[in-house]
């Protein structure tokens, strides 16, 4: 695995619950005349070959800063069980076939990480394939936490998925102990935003909320932030 490498990781489950989940990534560049090589080599072998209890998704980083050479990532997630196991296989014949064909339409590989995801809200059984994603530098983790799961519980709009953890090892440029994920149905909802999906009384209670957890949470400075887009799912 030359070019194929270990990346930050981001991936909305959709049957686990959030505390239960994690997850690696493979992060690389894919010049665009390769993009549609690269789409059908994964589809064709993780159609045939997905590791039990692994959800694989393959996304396009879409809107991103320059320090992000990424421009695609596939994303492993399920139980620290199941994740280990996929580690543990031994030698495999196709997926080394799979591997060394996929290399020959990747640029470079780029960065490396695995995590675990700490809390999600909203509707699991639907698929948000616009994800907007914050790398937070939190001054206080546990005020953090506590003051996020207050606010998504009673504040998270319908048609909206919420996702936040942390990175275990393998952290990129730049200091983060949180991330966050924000899933939309459609484009037009991921550049709108959380507030374009509710009005009236329940747009200014959740203004109101949202000033009182930004007072409250300890401290937090956004050091990156992007949109990726949902190319497959296995």
């Amino acid at each position: 695995m030359k070019k194929l490498v270990f990346a930050f990781a981001f991936i909305l489950c959709l049957t686990l619950s959030a505390q239960d989940n994690y997850y690696t990534m493979y992060s690389f560049v894919v010049e665009p005349h390769n993009e549609a090589t690269v789409y059908k080599l994964v589809d064709d072998y993780y159609s045939a070959n997905k590791p039990e209890g692994i959800f694989v998704r393959l996304f396009e980083n879409h809107f991103k800063n320059q320090d992000m050479k990424a421009t695609h990532s596939i994303v492993f997630l399920g139980t620290l069980e199941d994740v280990g196991n996929m580690y543990s296989g031994g030698g495999n014949v196709n997926f080394e076939l799979f591997i060394t064909k996929l290399n020959q339409y990747i640029k470079d590989g780029a960065g490396s990480a695995t995590g675990r995801h700490l809390a999600l809200y909203g509707d699991t059984s639907t698929r948000y394939p616009f994800q907007r994603y914050y790398l937070l530098d939190v001054a206080d983790t546990d005020k953090f936490d506590a003051e996020y799961n207050k606010f998504h519980s009673k504040h998270n709009p319908p048609g909206m998925l919420v996702n936040m953890g942390n990175t275990i090892v393998g952290q990129g440029g730049g200091h983060y102990n949180r991330w966050v994920i924000v899933g939309f149905k459609d484009m037009k909802s991921a550049i709108g935003g959380a507030n374009q999906l509710v009005s009236g009384a329940a747009l200014t209670a959740r203004q109101k909320a949202w000033d009182a957890y930004m007072a409250a949470h300890g401290g937090v400075e956004v050091v990156g932030s992007g949109m990726r887009v949902l190319l497959g799912a296995w």
